[in-house]
């Protein structure tokens, strides 16, 4: 026959066998690996950082500015060899 401490016990591990994978799943596992926090338990719900696309090219003023003074160069060459 089982004494009451027994029964207790095995009451308790059962419970603990129960909560143990329920904790883990509700808490999450937060890592940052590479520069990235992956994944939160609340990752579903939070707030997407999105940027939108802008030009592939990031210096098109800068080019656009180059090349503007690369003709203007270009023209005074030709109206010097011209005159």
């Amino acid at each position: 026959m089982r004494n009451p401490k027994t029964k207790h016990a095995s009451w308790r591990s059962l419970a603990a066998a129960i909560l143990w994978p329920v904790m883990t799943l509700l808490t999450g596992c937060q890592v940052e690996y590479a520069g990235q926090t992956l994944p939160s338990p609340y990752y579903l719900t939070d707030d997407i950082q999105y940027y939108t696309p802008g030009p592939e090219f990031k210096l098109a003023r800068e080019a656009a500015a180059m090349q503007e003074q690369a003709e203007a160069i270009e023209s005074e060459q030709q109206e010097a060899l011209g005159n």
